[in-house]
């Protein structure tokens, strides 16, 4: 167990910290470049490649993506009971409380763990937080019109790869071979990226406010485990479903919302610390959810 454990972890810690090594090195490392790739090439290729080759029920991939929308409306209205009765702004501590991170950290984590259809699986509830992240995400953050808003979530490609994913994955399609291994190609560089590129960022970032980053960073990480238990269990879903909905539900806060509040103004310095502190508490807690859900 403990061979298989480190197996799935070791990948994932390893590259993340290579990246925390080369940004803690000093070295320039372009991230606004890096993010453009990831996001505008490689995320988009990786969704259509995976989704061409696995064969994974639609019901099933649908079943997986809205439990992973029901456990972050939960997370979003619980949070904001939370932070009304705290009375602290919910522009700048309810995002990091609903969007996780599900594709630095989970994409790689349920690949390691459950293989291809792991991936698959986990995609669906990586593009539910994605869609989540560029409507709800914005709304909260941003102080512009509707279509501001509108025109920043039409001009991200991987709102279209979801859809062409979802095609292929219900009609049952399959790329022309030439079309298969370019997009296994380029999506084959997101994950790598991804990793390495959070662990830049949390060679960058640092901890401030602690008492109040450990406890959003335990709200996200095992609120979120424990509405993702709930949830399955009333819609009934078991084995590498359970597991994937279960595993993205307890990830960590995500780097993303560390670039919209700095972007936007919304204590930027606060929440580069709940990043940093929960992804702590998170590699911390892996190893014991890993080995219970395997």
């Amino acid at each position: 167990m403990l061979n298989e454990l480190f197996a799935i972890l070791a990948p994932i810690m390893i590259s993340t910290g290579i990246g925390y090594l080369w940004g803690k090195s000093g070295t320039e490392f372009p991230t606004d470049f890096i993010s453009r790739i990831v996001m505008n090439i490689g995320t988009p290729c990786l969704i259509i490649g995976v989704m061409a080759k696995v064969e994974v029920k639609p019901e099933i991939m649908g079943g997986v993506a809205l439990a992973t929308a029901i456990v972050m409306t939960a997370m979003g209205l619980i949070g904001c009971l939370w932070l009304r009765l705290v009375k602290l702004p919910i522009a700048t501590y309810l995002p990091p409380l609903i969007f996780p991170n599900n594709g630095n950290m989970g994409l790689p984590l349920c690949l390691f763990a459950f293989g291809q259809t792991g991936l698959a699986l986990a995609l669906g509830s990586f593009m539910v937080m994605m869609i989540a992240t560029f409507t709800v995400g914005l709304v909260l953050v941003t102080e512009g019109g509707w279509r501001e808003r509108l025109t920043s979530v039409a001009k991200q490609p991987v709102i279209y790869s979801m859809a062409i994913a979802v095609v292929l994955l219900v009609t049952h399609t399959a790329l022309p071979r030439w079309l298969g291994n370019t997009v296994d190609l380029l999506g084959g560089i997101a994950i790598p990226l991804m990793t390495t590129a959070l662990g830049v960022s949390l060679a960058t970032l640092k901890i401030q406010f602690l008492s109040r980053s450990i406890a959003f960073s335990l709200g996200r990480v095992f609120g979120g485990l424990l509405l993702g238990y709930i949830v399955c269990h009333f819609m009934g879903l078991t084995g590498v479903s359970r597991a994937v909905v279960l595993l993205q539900s307890a990830m960590p806060i995500a780097v993303f919302n560390y670039l919209l509040a700095l972007r936007y103004n919304r204590q930027p310095e606060e929440v580069a610390a709940m990043v940093l502190v929960s992804t702590l508490i998170a590699f911390v807690g892996l190893p014991f959810l890993l080995a219970s859900l395997l």
